[in-house]
């Protein structure tokens, strides 16, 4: 019997809008306070005021004018986040002009593709590498296709940023101003915004369209559960290619929240503690990577964080009941604290009130892990189709291991196979010029089909049991869900990344990317010479000891779940090797293609027991 919540869908709250009156609107409100932030160096970081940001949009948008770009036509940005992102972005949507962002990770090929199926004719790119790779792409585009570039460097068949914004008229006097925002707010709340082709796992990509309102609704109906305050700080790092962090921006540029870019993935740690922010979205595979950091110590250390860890559960156990520790467990929170659990909070800058996750399932272990030292993670819900938010999880309504409740304006139903189901305001227009594949996940009365199988509760939370098309089905019909065991196992401080398999075989197999560290530590102390990398993976006292432990963990699964074997690789699942999507989401084909060496030998049994017949 499917399931309908309805009651918590209150369309008041949030009133059709456009993304360009979000804009004027925070403009008006914050004028000269702080709305993005840029590294200069290590240390140096500066400002750029609401203000300042309204006069480099609208020299984008005269720039693109005198470009000859009108409404409906199409622009693409290349890079990696930064101030320009942000501002090319708010120059298009003023202009009428559609965004389609590209992810920087992308090949030449992969970039081709958007542009051609987008129709862009004009890309914008950061640093002179990416701008080499736009150029590529657009060569072998058959329109034309114009690359500005914002960084020094870049290739002289680019257009330079400055050159670019020279094209602009006159952005200084209120006229100008007055002008540039009638012309912007002549956008409608049903205007095609953006379009975003999905990283996805299978198949190319899609261009997903949304309208104004779409993602406009979304940041309304979001700032309605979440407390956010014009007197917070963020520091945006997921790819802006993806609405997750790029809705999430346009909500915090909204309610005034300084907005801070890192220098690089790889300086982001030091720039979170530079940056000291206090709300910060991200995506489950960051968390794992903290929490890994902190479980994987070893001796005396190790056993301080366990007792702090377990100090910590005991109070999270009071807390989530509505009561506070005391007496004798408060003392030793308070001593957890301040030799465990600060040193964690100062490694996330130090004042944070807040994480926001999505993007993927969050294992209930790790939710609890943060929320019992006092790093609470709203986890949440939804899609590129859905802009995205659907559900999430706020101080007022919270559950560990949910996704927490719809957010207003939007109904969730789950189907008679499990599937979820979502209507409202943020379900998208369509996919771009591929209406039978839009018809095949929006039905006539509006409900789109999310791919994720799912329970409600009496109180409307959500949880999220698994990907649809991930679900293993064994050669004896029996139907697993690979996350719930993935997120278990990945609180072993062995584990960095682990795949559950074993679709149409006669049971279930690990792939397990071991913490290196640690798994050279462990070896050591079971007497084993660690040597390299390669070689300790494929060591079978190794792999027999970490699969003994992984396995031991899942005793209380049903027969039919547990694995039975175990193997470990020697490389990291990352974007960059192709076995990850750019939001970090295990593309579960790919990996099985590459190492399917690797697989079939944990299923020799099974063909020997084939040929036997």
């Amino acid at each position: 019997m499917a399931t309908v919540l309805d009651y918590f869908a209150n369309e008041d709250q949030v009133p059709e809008s456009t993304l360009t009156e979000l804009f004027f609107e925070a403009v008006k409100k914050f004028g000269d306070e702080k709305a993005l932030q840029r590294f200069t160096s290590a240390e140096s970081i500066s400002d750029i005021s609401y203000n300042e940001v309204l006069r480099s949009v609208m020299r984008v948008g005269g720039a693109l004018q005198a470009s000859s770009f009108v409404r409906g036509d199409r622009v693409a940005i290349l890079s990696e986040n930064r101030p320009e992102w942000a501002i090319v972005d708010y120059g298009a949507l003023c202009s009428g002009i559609l965004v389609v962002p590209i992810y920087p990770t992308l090949t030449a090929a992969q970039v081709e593709y958007v542009l051609t199926d987008s129709g862009a004719e004009m890309v914008f790119a950061s640093t002179p590498e990416l701008a080499q790779k736009a150029l590529e792409a657009a060569d072998a585009c058959s329109h034309d296709i114009v690359v500005v570039a914002f960084d020094d460097g870049a290739p002289s068949e680019t257009i330079a940023w400055e050159d670019f914004l020279g094209r602009s008229g006159p952005v200084d006097s209120d006229e100008d101003r007055d002008s540039f925002r009638e012309e912007a707010l002549r956008s409608r709340p049903d205007d095609i915004a953006t379009v975003l082709y999905t990283s996805g796992t299978t198949g190319p990509p899609k261009g997903v369209m949304l309208t104004h309102n779409n993602v406009a609704s979304n940041v309304r109906a979001t700032e309605t559960q979440l407390e956010v305050r014009s007197t917070d700080s963020t520091i945006s790092f997921l790819p802006l290619s993806h609405i997750f962090q790029r809705m999430a921006d346009y909500l915090f540029f909204w309610a005034g929240v300084t907005i801070a870019y890192p220098r690089s993935m790889d300086t982001l740690i030091a720039d979170l503690k530079r940056v000291s922010p206090t709300v910060v979205v991200s995506v489950p595979r960051i968390y794992e990577k903290i929490y890994n950091g902190v479980m994987s110590a070893r001796g005396p250390k190790k056993k301080l964080i366990d007792w702090a860890a377990s100090v910590a559960d005991q109070a999270a156990d009071l807390r989530l009941a509505g009561k506070e520790p005391g007496g004798l467990l408060a003392i030793k929170y308070s001593i957890a604290d301040k030799l465990v659990f600060s040193k964690v909070k100062t490694a996330v800058g130090g004042r944070l009130r807040y994480f926001v996750s999505g993007g993927g399932p969050l294992a209930p272990a790790l939710a609890r892990f943060f929320y019992s030292i006092g790093l609470t993670i709203f986890e949440g819900f939804g899609l590129t189709e859905t802009s995205p938010v659907t559900n999430v999880n706020t101080y007022e309504y919270f559950r560990i291991g949910t996704v927490g409740r719809p957010v207003p304006g939007t109904e969730i139903r789950i189907a008679e196979d499990g599937e979820i189901l979502v209507r409202g305001s943020q379900v998208m227009k369509g996919y771009y010029k591929k209406p039978e594949a839009t018809a095949e996940v929006v039905s006539e009365d509006g409900w789109f089909a999310t791919g994720d199988i799912g329970e409600l509760d009496a109180d409307g939370f959500l949880s999220i049991t698994d990907r649809k098309k991930d679900i293993i089905v064994t050669a004896g019909g029996k139907n697993i869900a690979p996350q719930p065991i993935e997120n278990l196992l990945k609180t072993h401080p062995l584990v960095e990344q682990v795949v559950l398999i074993g679709d149409r075989r006669r049971y279930c197999s690990l792939i397990v990317v071991p913490a290196f560290e640690a798994l050279k530590k462990w070896a050591e102390d079971h007497g084993i010479d660690p040597g390299s990398e390669g070689a300790l993976v494929e060591h079978p006292e190794v792999v027999a000891g970490v699969g003994d432990e992984l396995l031991a963990m899942l005793g209380d699964l049903a027969s039919f779940e547990r694995p039975k074997k175990v193997a470990l690789l020697g490389e990291e699942l990352t974007v960059e090797n192709g076995l990850m999507t750019p939001t970090l989401k295990v593309k579960r084909r790919q990996l099985e293609q590459r190492f399917a060496a690797l697989i079939d030998s944990l299923y020799e049994d099974e063909a020997a027991d084939k040929t036997a017949r």
